[in-house]
C-alpha cells in the first residue's frame, strides 16, 4: 500500500465517522484492524437509539461516501435496521441498534487493535489519533 492509498483509507474512515456523527450516532469507535485482519484497514462502529436513527445514520454514510466518489461493495441489514453493515473495501461501517450492539459486542473481537473512542460531545473529527495511523 502506498502512502497515498493509506491517506485515502484514513480519509474514508473519517468521512464515514463524520457522516455518522452528523446524525448523532452514539458510542462511535474507529478501530484500526489492518494488523489483525486481512480484509479491512478500519472499522467504524456506532449505535443508534432507534431503528429510524440507525437507518438515518446508514443513509448519511452512504450519501457522503457517494458524494466523495466511494461506492459500497455491499450493504446488509438496511431493511430491519438492527445492524447495518456497509463494506467500502478497506473501511467497514457497522451501525447498530444499541441493544443489538451490546449483544454481539463485536469490539471485543478486535480488542488487540488500536481504537479511537469518540466522546459524546464531539460532533466532527478532524483527524484520527496518532495511534490509528496505518
Amino acid at each position: 500500500m502506498t502512502i497515498t492509498e493509506e491517506g485515502v483509507t484514513r480519509s474514508m474512515a473519517l468521512l464515514c465517522a463524520n457522516a455518522a456523527l452528523d446524525k448523532k450516532a452514539k458510542n462511535l469507535v474507529v478501530i484500526a484492524v489492518r494488523e489483525v485482519s486481512s480484509f479491512a484497514d478500519y472499522f467504524v462502529v456506532c449505535s443508534g437509539t432507534s431503528d429510524r436513527q440507525v437507518q438515518a445514520i446508514a443513509a448519511s454514510v452512504q450519501e457522503q461516501m457517494k458524494k466523495s466518489g466511494f461506492l459500497p461493495i455491499g450493504i446488509e441489514g438496511e431493511s430491519n435496521a438492527k445492524w447495518v453493515l456497509m463494506d467500502y473495501g478497506d473501511v467497514i461501517v457497522h451501525v447498530f441498534y444499541e441493544p443489538v450492539r451490546e449483544f454481539y459486542d463485536i469490539e471485543k473481537l478486535w480488542a488487540d487493535a488500536p481504537r479511537m473512542e469518540v466522546a459524546e460531545n464531539i460532533f466532527e473529527l478532524k483527524t484520527l489519533d496518532v495511534g490509528m495511523m496505518l
